[in-house]
């Protein structure tokens, strides 16, 4: 047997092919739609994917103020985040959220599911997320799924 045949091959950043998608989120559930749009950006969906590059794709969402939370947890699930002052602690329902702010909804769930270092921060750059139906990225051709 040849084993000289046998080459990992591994991505870096010159010979990654990244490419656009545009996700449709009206009428879709929150975290099932999300773990899809993490996979992509991650690259996971790619046959060359590579754990410690940014080998994803580049994901557009749009309708994100058309996405759907099941059961109680549009009014009972809450965000925290804290100022950094005492009694500083803030929490807000996904329902007062997509009142203000319905991108930050979707953009919230898909970061949990990135890791957590350098390379997760770089990945959640390649997220672009709308609350209607228009996007200013036509020029990159993306492909819709």
């Amino acid at each position: 047997m040849n084993t000289l045949s046998y080459k990992t091959v591994s991505a870096n950043k010159k010979t990654v092919n990244k490419q656009w998608v545009v996700v449709d989120a009206q009428g879709e559930i929150l975290g099932r739609l999300s773990t899809k749009i993490a996979m992509i950006i991650r690259g996971k969906t790619k046959p060359d994917f590579t754990p410690n590059v940014d080998c994803g794709d580049n994901v557009i969402v749009i309708n994100a103020d058309k996405v759907k939370l099941t059961g109680n947890k549009f009014s009972q699930k809450e965000y925290v985040s804290y100022t950094g002052y005492p009694g500083g602690q803030r929490f807000i329902s996904p329902k007062e959220l997509m009142a203000k702010h319905p991108e930050r909804v979707i953009e919230k769930a898909v970061r949990g599911m990135l890791p957590k270092n350098r390379l997760g921060k770089a990945l959640f750059g390649n997220l672009y997320v709308y609350a209607g139906s228009e996007h200013p990225h036509a020029a990159q051709n993306p492909t819709t799924i």
